[in-house]
C-alpha cells in the first residue's frame, strides 16, 4: 500500500503499537496511513505507530470495510467462514493476517450451543496489542452466520516461532530462508 496522509474528521480513538495504550487522535490532525488491511488502519501519529479500528474509519474520512457472508442455508456454523473471518484480522505491525502468521492454533465449533472456541497466541508474550487482537478475533468471528458466542483463549505453549508462518507470509516478511 502506498502511504498517504489524511486529516482526522473527528476525534478518533486509537491504540499505540505495540503496547496497546489507548489514545485519541484529535480532530483536524494529520496522520499517515502506513497499513490498511482487514478493515483496520495502522497510522503514524506524532511519530508513533497507532492502530485505528475499522469501526472508527469514518473519523479519518475513510470508508469502513464491512465483513459480510452470504445468507446461511441452514442453522449450522460454517467452519470455512470462521477461517475466512480469521483471515481478516491483521497484525498491526506486519502486513500478514493472524492465520498466515501461524497465530491461530485451533478452532472448535459446538453446533448445539452456537459457540466457537479459538486458541491463539501472539508473536511475543509481552505484546500489549494482545487484548486488541483477541477483541478483533471475537468481533470478526461473531459476524459469521449462526455464531452466538466466541471464546478466545490466549496461550503461549507452544511458543510462536517463524516456522509457524505460511510460506506466503515468510516471503511477504522476508523471513523465508
Amino acid at each position: 500500500m502506498e502511504r498517504r496522509m489524511v486529516v482526522a474528521q473527528a476525534d478518533c480513538p486509537a491504540r499505540r503499537v505495540p503496547d496497546g495504550t489507548p489514545l485519541t487522535i484529535p480532530k483536524d490532525t494529520f496522520v499517515t496511513i502506513t497499513q490498511a488491511l482487514g478493515g483496520n488502519y495502522t497510522v503514524t501519529y506524532h511519530g508513533q505507530m497507532v492502530r485505528v479500528d475499522g469501526t472508527d474509519a469514518a473519523n479519518l474520512g475513510l470508508e469502513p470495510e464491512l465483513l459480510s457472508f452470504p445468507p446461511p442455508v441452514d442453522d449450522l456454523i460454517d467452519e470455512a467462514q470462521v477461517w475466512e473471518a480469521l483471515r481478516t484480522v491483521y497484525d498491526p505491525e506486519i502486513p500478514v493476517d493472524l492465520v498466515n502468521l501461524g497465530l491461530i492454533y485451533s478452532v472448535a465449533i459446538d453446533q448445539s450451543t452456537k459457540r466457537v472456541d479459538i486458541s491463539m497466541t501472539l508473536t511475543a508474550p509481552a505484546c500489549g496489542m494482545g487484548p486488541v487482537l483477541v477483541g478483533d478475533v471475537e468481533y470478526r468471528v461473531r459476524r459469521v452466520p449462526n455464531v452466538d458466542l466466541v471464546k478466545v483463549e490466549l496461550v503461549f505453549d507452544p511458543p510462536w516461532s517463524r516456522d509457524m508462518m505460511s510460506e506466503e507470509a515468510q516471503l511477504e516478511t522476508g523471513m523465508f530462508f
